[in-house]
């Protein structure tokens, strides 16, 4: 293999192992607060609320719960990732090994993806014990979960090279990752919302991303799984040229 493959499976490597040593924080814990969601939402709007004939509130709410925490993993995984080697200073022993900016991105992306996919499966199961889910188009999820995870781990990237501390993640977090995925349609459909809302909420990426993954458990959505895989397809290519470019010029990475 040639340094650069070899610089990427390392690379990969240290950033599984490094939320792989603590899943109780980066599985569990997210797992459980999704759930508590869907128990109170499940409880408080059963009965009293539906999106599509045929399909119970609690049956909407759980792929909906599954891709928001997705989302917010893949986001958290990338940029602590990139945040804590900035602030513990061994960032400078990356930028010496015979890594390029394809293998960073590379390498943090997949591993992103990886703990996303842990996050979703064990979620998946979970709800499993309160209502049995059946996966309709199983290329249209694949394909929404990947790109939509990897969105987001991109998103991580560029959070963690433009911060210099942890409070600069936390303000992405506070200010943009959450209440766009809480204005996503997760607890609701886009359909309920007054004229202006509806509106607004198709300005929205999260919304695709949501509703293209609902979409692969029931075959239908609020918009077509065809719009829903270009906007979010377009927003990972958008994405990954802006931080490919702060990688390749070294961007906030070189003091």
């Amino acid at each position: 293999m040639s340094p650069d493959q070899i610089g990427f499976l390392t690379l990969l490597k240290k950033e599984v192992m490094r939320f792989w040593s603590v899943l109780a924080q980066t599985v569990t814990a997210p797992v459980i607060t999704a759930l508590l969601y869907l128990l109170v939402f499940a409880q408080a709007l059963s009965g009293r609320a539906s999106a599509y004939e045929g399909v119970s509130y609690t049956e909407f709410l759980v792929p909906g719960l599954i891709m928001m925490t997705v989302m917010q993993n893949a986001f958290a995984n990338t940029s602590s990732s990139l945040i804590q080697s900035k602030i513990m200073g061994n960032l400078v022993f990356l930028q010496m090994a015979p890594l390029g900016p394809w293998e960073w991105f590379g390498a943090y992306v997949l591993a992103a993806l990886v703990r996303s996919l842990l996050v979703a499966v064990t979620m998946f199961v979970a709800t499993l014990f309160f209502v049995p889910l059946a996966i309709h188009a199983p290329l249209a999820l694949l394909a929404m979960f990947v790109l939509s995870a990897g969105c987001l781990a991109v998103i991580g990237l560029i959070a963690g090279i433009v911060s210099q501390k942890f409070d600069h993640i936390a303000a992405f977090t506070n200010f943009f990752i959450n209440p766009l995925a809480f204005l996503s349609g997760v607890f609701y459909s886009v359909h309920a919302l007054p004229k202006f809302w509806y509106m607004v909420s198709h300005l929205n990426p999260f919304f695709y991303m949501i509703d293209g993954f609902r979409y692969g458990f029931f075959g239908r959505g609020d918009v077509s799984i065809w719009l829903s895989l270009a906007w979010t397809g377009g927003f990972f290519v958008t994405a990954s040229a802006v931080c490919l470019w702060m990688l390749i010029t070294g961007y906030k990475m070189k003091r």
